[in-house]
């Protein structure tokens, strides 16, 4: 062992390997993790038998200086500007022959330190934290960059995270591992990216291998990935390739386009989880080994081809196993002859608030099993029932946060994100803007709680003409203002009916004797007396037609909302002006 192992040294008989990390908002390379592999075909092309060897053989400063300086050599041959992560043992960092520059005068001249992260490997517990620490900020002052590994596992602890303050958080794969299937695993991810968030440190999650470990890290949030799923270690700088990195960015603009959106909106397939199904001929035996292999499986689809006709649940497989004979009943049978024949079968573009109320109407046993989403009448994936009620709170949570407390219609943030994605779109729609006249004279005259109604009575009935119109979307700016978008430039009957509506019913809202006199005599801006004459609404429009970016529409829409304002105080009476109608310099 200690000849093969000095061999290995004096030969430099090892190899530098490249693992790429990847950024999740664009699936580019941000950086390369260099790992050491010894010779191959013996015990030490592992690396852990290779360093803890070189440990115990008191050959690890050696070892790790080789290594280290392999590794950079190689990467600068690649002429890259990206970052390089180095994995370094604390008792190696704290070193003195590291601390006095062993390493980095041999390299300083082919590699700005600001694109070196030392990658803290604890294998080992720190003993002194105060002196580590200062080692630490030393290296931070002549421009190098932390990182934290195997955070959730071993001594990667919350007391090394506050003591080193990192740049960069790497999570271990425990925590990953199956964390699609695991709420527990997601709480401890989301509270160390709102750590991450708050802290300026940026989060690598590590060892993802499947597309759902992927979609649920992306949605927790974490910017940066590595794993054998988007790239094995190799002696080149690899990519990610072109069908993952069209995945990240479907997800990533999936959760743009459903960050304002209610559960309304949102369809179900864009929860589901992509689980194996099996065959309806599947043998009890065999899904009796899947289920004791994933302890966090509770129920798998059941297909004749790609058909889905059942769902096996967990509970009810052991339930029938556990009869009596039900072992030699059932476990060398089909599944077919206990599953159940009535899944929740939803089509991917069911709304997910139409999903939750069939669910609520199923028998009591069968709520929390899991709902099965078809695609083109072909198995998609499941929905954890957890999950999707998640999902729906999280969305209604975030509308609530940015809707108008009075109407509880959708305010200025969410407006702006639907104008944005109406105009991303490029498909035809009117930008809608209403506004009523001598609103803020009755609010003075009768008082804010009969105001209150006045505005809500507006936003009830624009909110009952537009849902007319497929897709379409009603926001309150605030105060009496609102703002629609119609899939269509066809808008003038909508208008006129609102227009309609709005004057026969606002005459409610009125005394007998302004109502008889057409007035109310209250003081204006100025403070002087003066009569407003009975509300009406000015509606005003734009389209898409010769605007094609934000902040023209916007300035168009404002221009058209004056003129219409000016032709209302003309004509004592609601008014619709479009675009089309007028020109405008």
């Amino acid at each position: 062992m200690n000849d093969l192992l000095k061999n290995i040294l004096e030969n430099k008989n090892f190899t530098t390997l490249f693992q790429p990390i990847f950024s999740l908002s664009n699936a580019t390379v941000v950086g390369y993790e260099a790992l050491t592999r010894g010779p191959e075909n013996s015990i030490y092309y592992n690396p852990e038998k290779l360093f803890e060897s070189a440990k115990s053989e008191n050959l690890l400063w050696e070892l790790e200086l080789s290594t280290r300086l392999s590794a950079i050599e190689k990467f600068c041959n690649f002429k890259t500007d990206k970052i390089l992560f180095l994995n370094v043992d604390p008792d190696i960092i704290k070193d003195k022959k590291f601390t006095k520059g062993a390493t980095k005068h041999l390299f300083e001249n082919i590699i700005n330190t600001s694109n070196i992260v030392f990658e803290i490997t604890e294998k080992t517990a720190i003993k002194d934290y105060i002196e580590f620490k200062e080692i630490i900020q030393n290296y931070k002052t002549q421009g190098y960059k932390i990182a934290i590994d195997d955070v959730g596992s071993g001594y990667s602890g919350l007391t090394t995270i506050s003591e080193v303050r990192p740049n960069y958080i790497k999570i271990d794969m425990f925590l990953i591992r199956d964390i699609d299937k695991d709420n527990f695993k997601k709480s401890i991810v989301k509270a160390l990216v709102e750590l991450a968030d708050n802290t300026n440190i940026k989060l690598i999650a590590e060892g993802i291998e499947t597309l759902d470990e992927l979609k649920t890290v992306i949605e927790l949030g974490i910017p940066l990935a590595q794993g054998f799923l988007l790239s094995r270690p190799a002696k080149e700088l690899l990519e990610m390739n072109v069908t993952l990195k069209n995945f990240i960015k479907e997800i990533k603009s999936s959760l743009e386009k459903t960050k304002f959106t209610s559960a309304f909106e949102i369809s179900i397939g864009k929860l589901a989880r992509r689980d194996k199904a099996v065959q309806f001929s599947t043998l009890s035996a065999d899904i009796e080994k899947i289920f004791l292999n994933n302890y966090r499986l509770h129920g798998i689809a059941v297909l004749e081809g790609e058909r889905v006709v059942g769902l096996i649940t967990k509970r009810d497989f052991f339930t029938q196993l556990g009869t009596r004979f039900g072992r030699e009943l059932y476990l060398k049978k089909p599944i077919e002859k206990i599953m159940d024949t009535e899944p929740l079968l939803v089509d991917y573009y069911t709304p997910i608030n139409k999903v939750i109320k069939r669910i609520a109407n199923r028998e009591e046993h069968k709520l929390y099993d899991y709902v099965i989403v078809e695609k083109e009448e072909k198995y998609f994936g499941v929905v954890p029932i957890i999950n999707l009620l998640e999902k729906s709170m999280e969305l209604e949570l975030y509308m609530a946060k940015y809707s108008n407390p009075l109407t509880g219609l959708p305010g200025n943030p969410i407006i702006e994100e639907k104008i944005g994605e109406a105009i991303d779109k490029k498909t035809p729609f009117s930008l809608i803007y209403f506004d009523l006249n001598n609103f803020k004279s009755f609010n003075d005259y009768y008082g804010f709680e009969r105001g209150d109604k006045v505005i809500k009575y507006t936003a009830n009935i624009l909110s009952r003409h537009i849902s007319f119109n497929d897709n379409a979307f009603l926001g309150h700016v605030g105060g009496d203002d609102f703002v629609a978008i119609v899939k269509s430039y066809n808008i003038k009957n909508l208008c006129k009916n609102i227009i309609e509506e709005f004057d026969f019913n606002i005459k409610r809202f009125y005394n007998r004797e302004d109502l008889e006199r057409g007035y109310i005599a209250t003081l204006d801006r100025d403070g002087s007396q003066k009569n407003f004459p009975i509300m009406s609404i000015s509606i005003s429009s734009v389209s898409n037609k010769n605007h094609l970016n934000y902040e023209k529409i916007i300035e168009r829409v404002s221009e058209v909302k004056k003129l219409c304002k000016s032709f209302c105080k003309k004509y004592c009476k609601s008014y619709f002006l479009a675009e089309e109608e007028i020109f405008i310099e």
